[in-house]
């Protein structure tokens, strides 16, 4: 390296470097420095690196930057890992590192990623033990592009720093620069505080901690007085409190920091009192107020920070203050916007880019003009008339307290900016004014439309989001509203089940959403044992909630039968809708809607699924008009349960045969739902997939309009025809479990902190995994490894010891264990109870889809056994785990049709046949059902098992306490006999 080359590079005198010089085309690092702003202190070169511990000119303070080139052979990638790490030992300083790695973390970090490799696993882990974080890459998921015609594309380049790092330097986010001649594009780490507009009210829930609050609120609640409708009044009060509470926080809460830096001054002068002289009886007394008012002050800066971090699942009182603090900040950083691609345009001025978002949002929630069909032709299901009239009964104040109790305290406010931990602990003082909103919206059927004004929140959907697409709009609704939603939502759930097909799983009671994927896996498992060919299509709706409808919905509503106060009800919750976009934490723009519903409106699920049942009963017309034809599943000779299409929520799968005809009906009738609906099937995210030997999949894909998949894939977040004990499809969930430790850096958790995390969060992020596939050997070992290095941390390379064995770990606290999952016997116990579902629940559609396939033994509380090769069908290994059952399991008697009478465990402790086995070596009839033995007579229950003889004196005794026994059975005869 020379100075010529350095200069070409930087200019001016003040410029210094240090470098380490190529081997060949590759391996060189150079970091240079301006050194007005930073001053040289020490200096490290190694054979991939180059470490500068610098201190800034203009405040002193010092930090390290090491630069990197990683080497491509494994061999010497773990010699660079350990120079990093004895980097990491060097200084104790804030830290960054940047450069090449040439490794990738994650699957998608290459355009042809499949799965994790074990040089993915190593390059997180040493990331995870050097306690660095890893930014978004802004931009584009790529730093390097190559190969033949460029087609291979990798993120090798990246910056990662400590978190005192990010503190020192605020804000700082990395992005891709354009790439003028090198195969890598450059990358750029800028710092710097992020500029934050005015902040909308927020109630602080610490505020609730405060002594006498509830006297204050008593006090401010009943000096506010205002004229007119109880939600007029409502919003007007709401609107006076914010001020008082802006007020009193200023001038008599104070500022959480001085408050106890105060206090800890007191603390202090105490303390250093008693050095010189014992105190009196009076001054211990004031130190020990010092210490209570030390310890309240840090549990309410504890409680603030939670509630903005919204990491709900930790209790505040652990010290994990710190933990809260970095995760709102990473929140408030990962949603933060300073630039956006709107309508394929860059916006980059702050103004320029406000008024694109709302006019953006504008547009998506405006209902374009013209004729939509009607469904007055369709056969939906209704509602009974007492069915409707229970919807609209006057609302009961413990229905609505119910209802807050089941709201989130802690989460994110509306435009009101008032939490439901703030209407739970004041609801004494405020439920005469809430029970007379609801009373008022009962029999008036609207409040003020002030009180449903809407705070639209984007959310990322993927890291490093920088097109207005690639962002979901979630509604923050006020919480008097969220609460009246929460009431009517509560009242809708419980008769969804009578106008919902089957063929939908979301949100109906008693059903499930891995029902559905059972029934997909088994029905792709079935075409292929038949060597049937056959297409799957998966649907994916564009902006499916934004997109619906309100005529279309109310006319679905009246057509299933809910009445017209009801309705009258939904079109004022759903049609006076007013928007502001929340941009970086201040509202913009405030407009109204004309289409759409709200993803954070706990109505808007219910209203989505019954909008979804038109496509369904469409989709069932299609079928008997001989127009689709579905998948028979299960069976032989056709003989199978047919299965045309499943639903959740949005998520849509068809089942067709191998025609081009079949593909130009279904898209009419896609067209035809969207002209009634508004809802769009997007297309370019569709996939056709084909089952089995299809010979033109992509002229049928063409024929729709639709991409070509393939299996395996995905339904719902889980594998779809998939190989049985695949390592593959656990991929994921390893790498979710590291994404996750990589926002939660154990130095910021309590050792308590890090338990909860792992019983609470860690150990159930595979639970829906488990619930439905084998964990295999090897995966559980991986999972439980990241947990025990978790929960006994380290800071460096050297793994600290495990101090008690992990089986020791996973027992309960009444065992001595910490109560943590373990995840075989959790996995054993959820397939388990697939079995014990298939005893209990007749009629569901995914016990249908099973019987034909593998039968069903005597009395039908279990399948057969199931014979021959694995497949991709999930039901062999959950009716292997059922075998756990076997003698385990207790009977309840019902209409006593499924009981066997002397060796089920009906009666008590244990079977007949055990408990009286000389009687039973007598017994006529060994195997006979409870309903054979049992004969109704007049006075009663007449019980008259069956014998091959009379009875010997001796056993006279056996026979009374045998029929002492069962007559002490209670039978339930107007249910059906279950599992218990």
């Amino acid at each position: 390296m020379s100075m010529g080359i350095v200069r070409s590079l930087g200019v001016g005198r003040f410029l210094e470097w240090r470098a380490i010089n190529s081997r060949g085309a590759a391996g060189g690092v150079l970091v240079f420095w301006d050194n007005r702003l930073v001053e040289l202190l020490e200096v490290e070169e190694g054979m991939f690196t180059v470490s500068c511990r610098f201190k800034n000119c203009e405040d002193g303070l010092r930090w390290v930057f090491t630069g990197v080139y990683g080497p491509v052979n494994s061999r010497d990638r773990e010699v660079f890992w350990e120079e990093l790490g004895s980097i990491k030992g060097l200084w104790s300083d804030p830290w960054c590192v940047g450069g090449d790695f040439n490794a990738i973390r994650y699957p998608e970090e290459r355009s042809r990623g499949r799965g994790l490799s074990t040089s993915m696993r190593r390059f997180t882990e040493v990331v995870e033990d050097l306690e660095l974080r890893d930014y978004p890459l802004q931009g584009g998921p790529f730093t390097w592009r190559g190969g033949l015609n460029n087609q291979s594309q990798s993120r090798l380049d990246r910056f990662l720093v400590t978190d005192d790092w990010d503190r020192l330097f605020n804000g700082a986010v990395q992005g891709v620069l354009a790439r003028p001649v090198s195969d890598h594009f450059p990358i750029l780490l800028e710092g710097g505080g992020l500029k934050r507009g005015p902040s909308p009210f927020r109630f602080e829930n610490m505020w609730l901690e405060e002594k006498g609050f509830m006297d204050q609120m008593k006090r401010w609640w009943g000096s506010l007085s205002f004229t007119g409708s109880f939600s007029f009044v409502l919003d007007a009060k709401l609107r006076a409190l914010k001020d008082i509470l802006k007020s009193w926080n200023k001038e008599v809460f104070g500022l959480i920091d001085s408050k106890k830096r105060e206090a800890l001054r007191q603390v202090e002068h105490w303390d250093e009192v008693e050095k010189h002289s014992p105190l009196s009886l009076e001054d211990c007394e004031a130190r020990k107020e010092a210490q209570e008012a030390y310890k309240s002050w840090v549990l309410r800066e504890e409680i603030s920070w939670r509630q903005k971090s919204r990491e709900l699942w930790l209790k505040e009182g652990d010290n994990n203050t710190k933990f809260f603090h970095r995760m709102a900040n990473f929140h408030f950083r990962r949603n933060w916007l300073s630039k956006l691609k709107v309508n394929g345009c860059w916006h980059t001025e702050e103004n320029e880019l406000k008024s694109s978002v709302v006019g953006a949002f504008k547009a998506l929630y405006t209902e374009e003009g013209g004729w939509r069909p009607s469904v007055e032709g369709l056969s939906l299901r209704r509602l009974a008339s007492c069915e409707a009239e229970g919807l609209e009964t006057p609302f009961l104040e413990g229905e609505v307290y119910a209802a807050l109790s089941n709201l989130g305290k802690d989460k994110a406010p509306g435009p009101d900016g008032f939490t439901m931990a703030f209407w739970l602990f004041c609801w004494d003082v405020v439920k005469m004014e809430i029970m007379g909103f609801f009373k008022e919206f009962h029999e008036r059927g609207r409040f003020v439309k002030s009180l449903n004004a809407t705070f639209l929140v984007l959310v990322p959907k993927k890291g490093g989001a920088e097109d207005l697409k690639d962002f979901r709009p979630i509604s923050l609704v006020g919480s008097l509203y969220k609460l009246l939603a929460k009431v009517l939502a509560n009242r809708i759930k419980k008769v969804m089940g009578k106008v919902i097909s089957e063929s939908q799983n979301a949100f109906v009671e008693g059903r499930q959403i891995l029902d559905a994927v059972l029934i997909a896996n088994e029905a792709v498992d079935s075409r292929l044992r038949d060597e049937e060919g056959g297409v799957l299509c998966k649907l994916d709706i564009e902006k499916a909630y934004d997109h619906v409808c309100w005529k279309f919905l109310l006319a679905v509503l009246k057509k299933m039968g809910f009445g017209e106060r009801w309705l009258k009800w939904i079109e004022w919750c759903i049609s006076t809708v007013k928007f502001s976009v929340l941009i970086n934490g201040s509202p913009t723009g405030f407009f109204q809607s004309s289409r759409g519903l709200r993803q954070g409106d706990p109505l808007s699920p219910y209203l989505f699924v019954i909008a979804m049942e038109v496509f369904s009963c469409m989709v069932g017309r299609a079928i008997s008009g001989g127009f689709l034809s579905g998948w028979k599943v299960g069976g032989r000779s056709g003989l199978g349960l047919p299965i045309s299409h499943l639903l959740f929520a949005d998520d849509t799968l068809v089942f067709c045969e191998e025609s081009a005809d079949q593909m130009t009906y279904l898209s009419w009738l896609l067209m035809w739902f969207e002209a009634c609906s508004g809802l769009k099937i997007n297309l370019e995210k569709s996939e056709l997939i084909s089952v089995g030997r299809v010979h033109d999949i992509e002229g049928l894909a063409l024929e729709l309009g639709c991409k070509v998949g393939r299996l395996p894939s995905c339904y719902l977040g889980l594998p779809l025809g998939a190989p049985f004990n695949s390592l593959a499809v656990w991929d994921g969930v390893e790498e979710r479990f590291r994404r996750r430790l990589a926002m939660w850096k154990r130095q910021y958790i309590s050792k308590g902190g890090r338990l909860t995390l792992i019983r609470s969060t860690l150990s159930s992020m595979p639970i829906y995994f488990m619930s439905l596939f084998h964990l295999p050997r090897k995966v559980r070992l991986r999972l439980e490894k990241i947990q025990r290095d978790f929960l006994w941390g380290g800071g460096d390379l050297i793994q600290k010891p495990h101090l008690v064995r992990w089986n020791v770990v996973c027992l309960g606290n009444n065992k001595g264990g910490l109560g943590v999952k373990n995840l075989a016997l959790m996995n054993s116990a959820l397939l388990c109870k697939w079995n014990w579902r298939f005893a209990n629940e007749r009629e569901v559609l995914w016990r249908r889809v099973i019987m034909p396939k593998d039968g069903e033994e005597e009395g039908g509380w279990r399948t057969r056994d199931a014979i021959g090769r694995n497949g991709v069908g999930l039901w062999k290994a959950i009716r292997k785990k059922g075998r756990l059952l076997d003698g385990k399991l207790d009977y309840q008697v019902g209409n006593r049709k499924r009981v066997k009478f002397w060796k089920d465990k009906w009666c008590e402790d244990g079977p007949l046949c055990e408990s009286f086995p000389s009687l039973f070596s007598i017994s006529l009839t060994k195997n006979a059902w409870v309903s054979e033995v049992w004969n109704p007579v007049s006075d009663g229950d007449g019980w008259t098992p069956l014998f091959t003889r009379a009875f010997n004196d001796w056993e006279i005794e056996l026979v009374e306490r045998l029929l002492q026994k069962i007559h002490a059975c209670r039978v339930q005869r107007d249910e059906e006999d279950k599992v218990i």
